[in-house]
């Protein structure tokens, strides 16, 4: 009998005992929200991407809304962006009131294709929101110099891509900079780096920081740290609607240990990503990632592309890898083929680049955990995946 091996999963977040300690100390400290904590991981997380500021807040979705929100975008504006991510995209384009307008992607680095970008800019266009996907930069170079040439604030989504990079003027800096007006970022569990949930917004915009951080506490003059540390009664005022985007303490915590694997996590990423590159080169019809030069990626998902060359389609296949403990994940949505968007946004022209990235792009598990037994087992089921359609291998 063959012996029972453990599934694979897709993911798995790298959290130990530091983690647990740091959020059992800011949890016996009496103070759990928004607090000294939080402080301290957003001055880290903008002393490692180099930003002049970084605003913490409760996940990345209500970090974009904010963003959005704080740069005027509101009912009846537009904001071009891509249908190919995660929906929170598209949701936070909404929840402003405002219409998403989609353009299709780069097929080789499912990123916004800057030459769809000008003509998709109106007189009622009021940002520029490009997506990071799978955490690999998009050219925002391009991107910015179109933005630039039409007075257009540019909100980096990136979720994804903690830790990865650009090469600008010889130099590698970090997505966060940011390089556009904000950067937007996750700490969801699927992510490089995970706080649970959170998120994290950077800018060099004073003013724009500032107006983060009195939306994401209800607007309130006074913050409570300020509050409860003074010697005289205070009382805040609400002078406009605000939000209560807050990240807690005991977030922030983890936060800060988990800042600090980063570098070792990226690097690793990289070294399976490579590992499973070299070994699909020997699979036909199978397409690892493509990294342009002048971008350094996490490889916070690692996407393959299932050609006409693979005996098997992309469902097929992952039907066929989940039978055998390998757990697998579609090619990144599209917004405009959910039923939420059919009549809730627009785009340009067609997005047919997009539509055949989600169809025809797997997701293969890759986390920092993953031993070299468990990439080389994924490698033989992609490798006799591909034979048994043949009738040539093993089932």
């Amino acid at each position: 009998m063959v012996p029972h091996r453990p599934n694979i999963p897709i993911s798995r977040p790298l959290l130990g005992d530091a983690e647990a300690d740091a959020a059992r100390d800011a949890i016996l400290s009496g103070w759990v929200t928004q607090g000294p904590r939080v402080a301290a991981f957003e001055e880290s997380f903008a002393h490692y991407v180099g930003a002049p500021f970084a605003c913490a807040v409760s996940n990345c979705t209500t970090a974009l809304h904010l963003a959005l929100y704080a740069l005027g975008v509101g009912p009846g504006d537009e904001v071009v962006t891509v249908s190919h991510s995660f929906i929170a995209t598209a949701n936070a384009i909404r929840q402003c009131g405002a219409v998403p307008v989609f353009v299709d992607i780069d097929p080789r680095t499912f990123n916004i294709d800057p030459s769809l970008l000008e003509e998709a800019i109106t007189p009622r266009t009021r940002a520029v929101l490009p997506v990071h996907q799978v955490g690999l930069p998009c050219d925002l170079a391009a991107i910015l110099e179109i933005a630039g040439r039409h007075g257009l604030p540019v909100v980096e989504d990136a979720a994804c891509a903690i830790g990865s990079e650009v090469l600008v003027d010889g130099q590698w800096e970090r997505i966060g900079r940011p390089h556009g007006t904000v950067a937007c970022f996750s700490f969801h569990p699927r992510k490089v780096i995970t706080t649970g949930e959170g998120g994290m917004i950077t800018t060099r915009d004073p003013e724009l920081d500032r107006r983060f951080r009195l939306l994401r506490q209800h607007g309130m003059s006074i913050p409570d740290t300020v509050r409860h540390s003074s010697s005289s009664v205070v009382f805040e005022e609400y002078n406009e609607v605000g939000f209560n985007y807050r990240m807690t303490d005991i977030q922030a915590a983890v936060g800060c240990v988990q800042l600090r694997r980063l570098p070792g996590i990226v690097a690793r990423r990289k070294e399976i990503a490579a590992y499973y590159s070299q070994a699909l080169r020997g699979i036909p019809g199978l397409e690892p990632p493509h990294v342009p030069k002048g971008v350094s990626t996490n490889f916070q998902s690692y996407a393959v592309r299932v050609t006409d060359d693979y005996p098997l389609d992309r469902d097929t296949l992952m039907q066929y890898l989940l039978d055998r403990g390998i757990s697998t994940r579609r090619g990144i949505m599209n917004a405009h083929q959910e039923p939420a968007y059919a009549n809730h946004s627009r785009a340009n022209s067609p997005l047919p680049k997009s539509e055949a990235a989600r169809d025809q792009v797997i997701l293969l598990p890759l986390f920092d955990s993953i031993s070299l037994d468990e990439q080389d087992r994924l490698i033989e089921a992609l490798s006799n995946a591909a034979m048994v359609q043949a009738g040539s291998g093993p089932s």
